[in-house]
């Protein structure tokens, strides 16, 4: 067992130079001994396993709790790790490997209930202790924008991707921001930072989307007084149309994501996704991860918790006024959050401050929001491209049919990540009212759709 291997483990990793480990071995023997002592030696096997497996599951969630609070792997090590020298660096990769050995056999044993955390700490781990790997190419569109300036310096900083991935930003302006966009390169440069190699700047959609890997598409055309939604849809249906095409003669195909925060995002990547064939529409995802926080962080100060203690939490539909923050299978410190929360507030308060937390926002500091939605987009592409370990979350993505939505039409679900791809948490029980709160969001699609069929290629 893990709790049996570790002391010696932790022993070993200090006689070879690495003394912060007398915190591990400690801690490794406590939870062996309290595992033992709640056994009675005069249990039958079948009542030692059963108390064995209780307090490993609580021992685990505790870990996977902690990581989960983004004290996480990538976090704990970015500083000490790289601190180490050589020796050091290989004692503490002999320890995670032979812990991982030692959980082997117990995962066998419990893989249901212990898989999920599993793979979130060895994910953590691998990423946290992999050599430096190959710069990654990520294009930023709208780049010298509020969004893209709360973007920019955490993408290079290697917060979105993680310490050791060096970073090579491709950022998209119009002409008219170009020196905009200069002052802020150079900002970039003048942090320093370990992680960004290069920034290549340019107001040429092809040039901008040329080999990444990632395209967070930012910049689209505001709403202005006046302006009739419609307007503003087929405005931004040219935009998006351009950029699409531009991805799918320049990018990397396959193995390119996109992510749409510049709104409408769904029908914004809707647009983009139509005229990228060569690209899967399932590398289409627009941002609902916004809303999604919001309704956590509206849900944790109603209930005292923090946002980690709660799961299951779902943003149904349109980056709109209309989408469907949904509490029916989320869960709070692990009790059902419809016996939590009262449901007056859900409908009355928490319902309408999620769908309207942009406009409060607007109204508040008279621009936009920008830093929640810059961080966002990078909570969104970190779950992409490190996956969730069986946790939810919610995106826009392009519907196959699930739960009665149009093929084709892009529409926030609740989801999974797993090596880089999606998938959609099937078979939830709908009750009548938030299938009626689903269908508006969905009506409100189709029509954003229609509006622009005319512009999507056939």
């Amino acid at each position: 067992m893990l709790t049996r291997v570790a002391p010696r483990l932790a022993a070993n990793v200090q006689a070879r130079g690495y003394a912060k480990f007398d915190k591990v071995q400690a801690e490794a023997a406590v939870a062996s001994k309290a595992v033992k002592s709640d056994i009675p030696a005069s249990a039958d096997a079948k009542s030692r396993l059963a108390t064995e497996k209780g307090k490993l599951l609580e021992q685990y969630g505790d870990l996977y709790n902690t990581l989960d609070r983004q004290e996480s792997a990538r976090d704990l090590f970015s500083g000490e790790y790289y601190k180490m020298n050589a020796r050091q660096q290989e004692a503490l990769k002999a320890l995670v490997d032979a812990q991982n050995a030692a959980l082997a056999p117990v995962l066998e044993k419990y893989g249901a209930d212990l898989r999920p955390g599993a793979a979130r700490i060895k994910s953590d781990m691998h990423h946290a202790l992999a050599p430096e790997a190959e710069p990654v190419r990520v294009a930023v569109t709208g780049a010298a924008g509020q969004i893209g300036y709360s973007l920019l310096f955490r993408i290079a900083s290697g917060a979105m991707l993680g310490p050791k991935t060096p970073i090579i930003l491709h950022l998209l302006e119009l002409p008219a921001m170009q020196q905009a966009l200069q002052g802020v390169v150079m900002e970039l440069r003048d942090c320093a930072f370990p992680t960004l190699r290069d920034v290549i700047v340019t107001d040429n959609p092809e040039k901008a989307f040329e080999g990444v890997d990632y395209a967070l598409l930012v910049g689209a055309q505001p709403r202005t007084k006046g302006m009739e939604r419609g307007d503003l849809l087929k405005k931004n249906a040219e935009i998006f149309s351009i950029q699409g095409k531009a991805m799918n003669k320049t990018a990397k195909g396959k193995d390119t994501r996109i992510v749409v925060v510049g709104n409408p995002a769904n029908t914004n990547a809707l647009i983009a996704q139509r005229n990228a064939p060569s690209i899967p529409a399932s590398n289409f995802i627009a941002m609902t991860r916004l809303d999604h926080n919001r309704g956590l962080a509206q849900i944790a100060e109603k209930t005292g918790c923090l946002v980690t203690d709660i799961d299951r939490f779902v943003i149904w539909g349109n980056h709109s006024a209309t989408q469907f923050p949904d509490i029916n299978h989320a869960t709070v410190k692990s009790k059902l959050a419809i016996d939590v929360l009262d449901s007056k507030w859900v409908n009355d308060t928490f319902i309408p401050a999620v769908q309207q937390r942009g406009a409060a926002i607007i109204a508040a500091r008279g621009l936009s929001s920008a830093a929640s939605a810059g961080s966002s987009a990078i909570d969104t592409v970190y779950d992409w491209h490190f996956g969730t370990a069986g946790k939810w979350t919610s995106a826009a993505v392009v519907s196959n049919g699930e739960y009665g939505i149009e093929k084709g039409i892009v529409y926030s679900y609740p989801v999974v990540f797993n090596e880089k791809k999606w998938e959609v948490v099937k078979n939830l029980p709908i009750t009548q009212e938030a299938a009626v709160r689903m269908e508006a969001t969905h009506k409100e699609l189709l029509g954003e759709r229609d509006a622009i069929a005319s512009l999507l290629p056939k």
